[in-house]
């Protein structure tokens, strides 16, 4: 008897993790697929990939994989309200999972509720500083200083942030915004030039540049 019980309860384990890796294949598919600019395509996997999710949580509603996997779904297709919901369900599971909390943290930023944002990113990049997420975490909350007019805030985060991943022409037009607004045109016409760099294109970064001389 002990035999059986332990064989049902390692197969449900197995099940259990074959959907979460099911669910996660489908999310990775919809991202490829995003980044390819194949956006119906995309939410058709992440529709997929929260449905794998729900009906493994039916059968084992204390799946932390399948709450990671389904929030990042439903996230990219901008379903928050119901990243926010599921994320409660998942920190009453594990209070410090981690990737729940920087997703909630991006998540309220969409819900303009800034102020839930920075507590969920700043704990996030406390608790892990060289995390998978931790430039991007950064840069919202240098996205929530910029919008709250807190220029030198916003310089720190957004210098964390294209330290962290210094590719992305964007990060560094913005942190060029912040220092030119806290009074610092010379380190902001480093950091337009930078964004110029690696987007040549980059017309408002160009226009900023022109701006200040």
């Amino acid at each position: 008897m002990k035999k059986i019980l332990c064989i049902v309860f390692i197969s449900a384990f197995v099940l259990c993790d074959f959907f979460a890796q099911d669910a996660l294949v489908l999310y990775r598919t919809g991202r490829n697929k995003e980044q390819a600019g194949h956006t119906e395509d995309a939410n058709t996997y992440y529709t997929q990939a929260v449905n794998v999710c729900k009906n493994e949580l039916l059968s084992n509603d204390k799946n932390i994989e399948s709450y990671v996997v389904m929030c990042w779904a439903l996230f990219r297709l901008k379903r928050y309200d119901e990243v926010v919901s599921n994320s409660a369900k998942a920190l009453k599971i594990n209070p410090n999972e981690y990737r729940i909390i920087e997703n909630l943290g991006e998540t309220y930023f969409y819900l303009d509720r800034y102020s839930e944002s920075l507590r969920n990113l700043e704990r996030y990049v406390d608790a892990i500083p060289n995390g998978d997420r931790t430039a991007t975490a950064y840069f919202f909350m240098g996205e929530i200083y910029r919008i709250e007019g807190k220029n030198h805030h916003a310089d720190v985060a957004y210098s964390h942030a294209v330290k962290k991943e210094p590719t992305i022409a964007l990060w560094w037009y913005r942190l060029g915004i912040a220092r030119e607004k806290a009074g610092n045109p010379e380190k902001a016409k480093e950091a337009y030039k930078k964004a110029l760099a690696l987007k040549p294109s980059f017309h408002e970064a160009e226009q900023a540049l022109s701006r200040l001389g």
